[in-house]
C-alpha cells in the first residue's frame, strides 16, 4: 500500500477514536488522537497535488490542538515567557519579506496606480469596518471583541501572495499591494484602532506606531539592504526564509492559543464563526470591489485575497506589545489557521478555472 495512503488511514483511525472518546465524555483523553489526526493527514496529503496545499494548515491545527490540551508547555519554559518570542519571530518574518524584495517592486505603484490604489483602499476600509460590526455584535468582553477590529486593521501578509499565485491571479499586483499596505501599517493601523476600537480598549497611538515600526519598517529595511548588498550571493536565503516564516507563524499561533486557552474554550465556536464570517466577507467584498471598478478577473481575484487575508502575526505582535496577548491577540490566533484553510480552498477552485482575459493593471 502507498505510504501516504497509510498515513491517511491512520489519521482517520485517530479521528474516529478521538470522536468516540469525546462522545463517551472522555474528551480530556482524546487530545493525542486529534493531534495525530491532523498531523498524519497533513503528511498523507503531501502526495496528492490537489490536497498538498492543505498540509501546512493541518499542521497548524495539529499544533493548536497540542496547545489546547497541554497549554502549560507553551506559556513558560524554565522561567522564560514564551510570548517574548513573538516579536523577534515577526521581525525575522519581515526581514525575510524585505530580503525577497528590491526597489523594482516599488515601481509597480507607478506602473499600476489604479489596481494598487483600489487594493490598498479596500484593504484599509472593508476589513476594519467589518471588524467593528462583528465586535459590536459579538457580545464578547471588550478586549477580545477589539481583537476582531485589530485583525481587520492589520495589513495583508505573505499568505495572500502565495494564494494569488496558486489562483492564477495577478501575483505582481498582490506583492505590490502587500508591500504598500505593510509599509503604511505603522501609521494607519494605530489610527484605525484609535477611531474604531477606542471604545473597547485603551489605545496609545504613539506606542503602537513605534511598536509596528520596530516590527515592520526596521526588519524590512534591513532585508532590502541585505538583498542589495548580497544579491545573487546567498540565494539560499530566499529558499529557506519561506520555511522559517511558516515555522515562525506556527509558533506564534501556538503561543497565543496556549495563553488564551481558557477564553478560547469558553467562546471558541462563536469566535471561530465570527472570524470565518470576517474572512469570507473579505474575500467576497474584495472581489466585487474589483468588479465594480472594472478590473480584470485576475485583478479581482488578487483583491479578494489581499482584502480577505490579513497579517495575523503582526496583529499578534501588536497585542503582545500592548500586554494583551491572551485577549486582544485571540482573534488573530484563530484568523491565521482559518484563513489558510479557506484561502487554500478558494485558490484551488480558481486554479481550475483559468481566466481568459489579461490583467487591466499591466502589472506583470
Amino acid at each position: 500500500m502507498n505510504l501516504h495512503k497509510t498515513f491517511i488511514i491512520v489519521a482517520i483511525v485517530c479521528g474516529v477514536v478521538g470522536i468516540v472518546l469525546g462522545l463517551a465524555n472522555n474528551i480530556e483523553h482524546a487530545g493525542p488522537f486529534f493531534i495525530g489526526f491532523f498531523l498524519f493527514l497533513a503528511i498523507g496529503f503531501r502526495k496528492y497535488q490537489i490536497l498538498k496545499g492543505y498540509s501546512y494548515s493541518l499542521i497548524i491545527f495539529s499544533a493548536v490542538t497540542l496547545a489546547l490540551y497541554y497549554p502549560s508547555n507553551f506559556v513558560v519554559f524554565n522561567g522564560f515567557k514564551l510570548s517574548n518570542l513573538i516579536i523577534p519571530l515577526i521581525q525575522i518574518i519581515m526581514f525575510g519579506m524585505g530580503s525577497s524584495m528590491s526597489i523594482k517592486d516599488f515601481i509597480g505603484v507607478i506602473k499600476s496606480p489604479k489596481g494598487v490604489g483600489i487594493g490598498v483602499m479596500c484593504q484599509i476600509t472593508i476589513m476594519p469596518i467589518l471588524g467593528l460590526v462583528l465586535a459590536n455584535l459579538s457580545g464578547f468582553p471588550p478586549e477580545i471583541a477589539a481583537g476582531l477590529i485589530l485583525i481587520g486593521c492589520s495589513p495583508s501578509g505573505l499568505a495572500s501572495n502565495v494564494m494569488s499565485y496558486l489562483a492564477n491571479a495577478n501575483l505582481a499586483l498582490s506583492i505590490t499591494i502587500t508591500t504598500v499596505s505593510t509599509l503604511l501599517a505603522p501609521f494607519l493601523t494605530p489610527l484605525l484602532m484609535q477611531v474604531l476600537a477606542g471604545a473597547f480598549v485603551e489605545i496609545d497611538m504613539m506606542a503602537m506606531m513605534w511598536g509596528i515600526v520596530k516590527m515592520v519598517i526596521f526588519p524590512i529595511g534591513a532585508g532590502l539592504i541585505f538583498n542589495k548588498v548580497f544579491k545573487n550571493k546567498v540565494k539560499w536565503i530566499n529558499e529557506i526564509m519561506p520555511l522559517i516564516s511558516m515555522f515562525g507563524i506556527a509558533v506564534i499561533i501556538v503561543i497565543i492559543t496556549a495563553a488564551g486557552r481558557d477564553s478560547l474554550l469558553s467562546m471558541g465556536l462563536l469566535l471561530i464563526l465570527l472570524v470565518f464570517i470576517h474572512n469570507a466577507l473579505g474575500y467576497l467584498l474584495g472581489y466585487w470591489a474589483g468588479r465594480i471598478f472594472r478590473l480584470s478577473e485576475r485583478d479581482c481575484r488578487t483583491l479578494s485575497f489581499e482584502v480577505g487575508m490579513q497579517n495575523g502575526g503582526l496583529a499578534s505582535g501588536i497585542a503582545k506589545e500592548m500586554g494583551k496577548i491572551a485577549t486582544l491577540g485571540l482573534a488573530a490566533g484563530v484568523f491565521g489557521p482559518l484563513m489558510n484553510i479557506t484561502g487554500s480552498a478558494l485558490a484551488s477552485y480558481w486554479h481550475r478555472n483559468v481566466p481568459n482575459n489579461k490583467t487591466s493593471s499591466n502589472l506583470e
